[in-house]
């Protein structure tokens, strides 16, 4: 490749992030349906044909803007906390990390915005997000899974429900944490996991870490 394309490659990159990052920040507060081509080509110094070259259209923007927001949650809930042994301990540590995810979404978090904005809204959207949390509920069932294996929870515990028990634990902790303040609503989120944790746990590891 010639330099001088390289570089035009490369500018083309850097001005692409820069437009999504604009668009993750103005999503965060406002929804994805809250973002337009307009206000945002002003907030980059661009045209609107300018804004349009990199994504095609509105939809294309909003799906590049629900695809950083997913690598930007997995990273920091899940990847990060994969060191953490097998079991209850990494399982605590993604856990803990998804209810600290609330102070980093700087206004609110995309991806529990677009569940409420596409729910009911057939297309591409609603698709992506309903693939998307499908994932992450497997994901988080699969976690619940490892500490089963590591005897630490009950060989009949249901996985898939206890993944839904914890998400529902998040939601309320991500509801409170805007309204009545983060360190209040974490707390209490910790303190209902190792509630929650201990209803599924073997006789031997009744007594895990409480928050």
């Amino acid at each position: 490749m010639a330099m001088s394309t390289l570089t035009a490659t490369n500018k083309g990159a850097a001005t692409r992030d820069a437009i999504l990052e604009q668009a993750y920040g103005i999503a965060c507060s406002a929804g994805l349906e809250g973002l337009s081509i307009g206000p945002l080509a002003a907030a980059v110094g661009m045209s609107k044909s300018g804004v349009f070259a990199h994504f095609g259209s509105r939809e294309d923007l909003q799906l590049a803007v629900l695809d950083k927001a997913a690598q930007l949650f997995t990273g920091y809930v899940l990847l990060s906390q994969l060191k953490q042994p097998r079991g209850l301990v990494r399982l605590r540590a993604i856990v803990d990390a998804w209810f600290d995810w609330s102070r980093h979404t700087d206004g609110g978090c995309v991806l529990l915005g677009a569940v409420s904005e596409y729910d009911d809204r057939p297309g591409a959207l609603r698709d992506w997000v309903v693939e998307q949390q499908k994932r992450w509920r497997a994901a988080l069932a699969q976690a619940v899974q490892l500490a089963v294996d590591n005897g630490e929870l009950g060989a009949d515990t249901d996985t898939e429900q206890l993944a839904f028990e914890i998400y529902g634990l998040a939601l309320i902790v991500h509801h409170d944490a805007g309204l009545f303040g983060f360190d209040s609503a974490r707390e209490r989120g910790r303190r209902a996991f190792e509630r929650l944790v201990r209803s599924y746990a073997t006789p031997a590891c009744a007594a895990s870490p409480k928050a």
